[in-house]
């Protein structure tokens, strides 16, 4: 099972830039509304495009989707595990609480 992250740590840990966000979504859903710095990933590309979009293994990573019924976020950390991705926490609440909790947020 990915570990958790909070709201509070994730907004921390982008502010210090120390970790790699990943939007599980993707397509409309990340052009309209993203967290900031995110990077797309959604799960049918993970195992294509991982290498390219995430080439540190041993980086902090964190996904998420739109909120905690979303599966998207769990399928790609579970999926980047299993490639050898060795920090990957999931922000299980998702863009929702972020944008409820007024956090900033981008558009592509």
């Amino acid at each position: 099972m990915t570990a958790l992250i909070t709201r509070d740590e994730l907004a921390a840990a982008i502010e210090h830039g120390s970790v790699t966000v990943v939007d599980a979504l993707g397509g409309e859903y990340y052009a309209r509304q993203h967290l900031p710095g995110a990077v797309v990933l959604a799960p049918a590309d993970v195992d294509a495009l991982a290498p390219a979009v995430l080439p540190d293994r041993d980086a902090a990573i964190v996904t998420y989707c739109s909120n905690p019924a979303c599966p998207n976020s769990g399928q790609v950390a579970d999926r980047l595990t299993r490639l050898g991705y060795t920090d990957v926490r999931k922000y299980r609440e998702g863009i929702q609480d972020w944008v409820e909790a007024g956090f900033p947020t981008e558009s592509a």
